[in-house]
């Protein structure tokens, strides 16, 4: 039985073999995780269609698999391919894909090339197997894929020395980029490869909201949850959100379109040990601070546990980023595909400030708004973070948004 990587759902075409969960020789049972497979939005384990021996592993740990590629093979007494059952933990059920695209070929070797890299080498028509790498290791890039389809005679470059015939520095440690971290380098080159990102950067005075904050702490803890500024900020981007409705977008280029969002899924950039997942808060205008809160908990912790879904990481219209915690004083975030702005959210800290005339000492934070210029102007995002400020600084907006 011909065992095929299956429709992951969400468009996705291909995905990154993370870890073998068995090894050839191994009897399996049908439903038992066999795989774990990294695709561009989160971790995947995927089942066993059928109970048999494991008589052949086709695609190597770290490899790319597309959708309906043969990755192995089941002796369960019968012949015919098989696509494995929906990956786990996806919450509704997937359809093997009925006419997936064969394997690219590859002679001389396996090619090492990112996803993105092999995706652009698929749209643009390059057979990538015959490509020579100019980067580490003889890896592909997507200038050798557009050298190529251009026809370019400097589509084929000389190799550099594999690592093998470089003499190591034993100061040195040689990390694999794969997984998560691979994914993410793919995804991050992409939005700045492909976006006109712009960042907006203004000072909010956060006294009221701290002391706010302060006053639904109490009730907060009989609910059992932690509140953090984040709920706040949430609900103060919704009147936002609604009065410029471009920075809930996303811009179909192929169809020469901007597509306006009429409900806000907020993504939550969140960091872990593997390396920086957005888990995403659905329907925030529907939510209180308390409900917002303890989902936010929630998926945090299955985030660092690496236990998110396929519906816990897609749909988001608009992202925040909270660096606030660790420190610094403002960053240029980048943004989440296939959004158009991102907001990020720093340390809030007591820095003087001129009222009426007179310094005082207020608690402030900087948010920088980082947009695509292609969607929203440098005014248009500059009035839609103004719009964030004055719901944050004024205490009977934001009340009207958080209960």
């Amino acid at each position: 039985m011909e065992f095929k990587l299956p429709d992951l759902g969400e468009g996705i075409t291909e995905g990154e073999i993370l870890k073998w969960l068995t090894k050839e020789g191994d009897q399996v049972k049908e439903d038992q995780p066999i795989v774990e497979v990294m695709t561009d939005k989160v971790n995947v384990q995927i089942p066993s269609p059928r109970s048999g021996k494991v008589t052949k592993l086709l695609v190597k740990e770290g490899d790319v698999a597309k959708v309906g590629q043969t990755i192995m093979v089941i002796d369960d007494g019968g012949s015919g391919p098989v696509s494995a059952a929906p990956a786990v933990p996806p919450r509704q059920p997937q359809q093997a894909l009925a006419h997936a695209a064969p394997p690219l070929p590859v002679s001389g070797g396996q090619v090492i090339a990112s996803p993105a890299t092999r995706r652009l080498a698929r749209e643009l028509g390059v057979d990538i197997s015959a490509l020579h790498g100019s980067g580490p290791a003889g890896r592909v890039t997507d200038d050798d894929v557009r050298r190529s389809a251009s026809g370019s005679a400097t589509a084929t470059v000389t190799v550099p020395a594999p690592p093998s015939a470089v003499k190591a520095d034993p100061r040195e440690e040689v990390v694999p980029l794969r997984g998560l971290r691979r994914t993410i380098a793919d995804r991050m080159s992409k939005s700045l490869r492909t976006t006109a990102q712009v960042t907006h950067v203004d000072e909010a005075d956060m006294t009221e909201l701290v002391q706010l904050r302060d006053a639904f702490r109490g009730s907060a803890e009989k609910r059992g949850v932690r509140l953090t500024f984040l709920p706040f900020i949430i609900k103060a981007l919704v009147p936002a959100l609604k009065e410029f409705p471009y920075a809930n977008s996303s811009l179909d280029e192929q169809a020469g379109s901007i597509v306006l969002k009429k409900y806000y899924n907020i993504g939550i950039a969140t960091d872990t040990e593997q390396g920086l997942v957005v888990p995403v808060v659905r329907d925030v205008d529907r939510k209180d601070i308390f409900e917002l809160a303890g989902e936010i908990s929630k998926l945090s912790e299955r985030a660092r546990s690496g236990q998110l879904s396929l519906d816990e990481v897609r749909g988001s219209t608009f992202t925040i980023t909270n660096v606030g915690a660790i420190g610094g004083l403002f960053a240029t975030p980048i943004i989440n595909l296939p959004e158009v702005a991102i907001l990020g959210l720093h340390k809030i800290a007591k820095r003087p400030v001129v009222r009426d005339g007179k310094i005082e000492v207020r608690d402030t934070t900087y948010l920088s708004l980082s947009f695509d210029h292609r969607v929203m102007d440098g005014a248009y995002a500059a009035r839609f973070t103004s719009k964030v400020i004055d719901t944050i600084q004024d205490t009977k907006k934001l009340l009207a948004e958080v209960l």
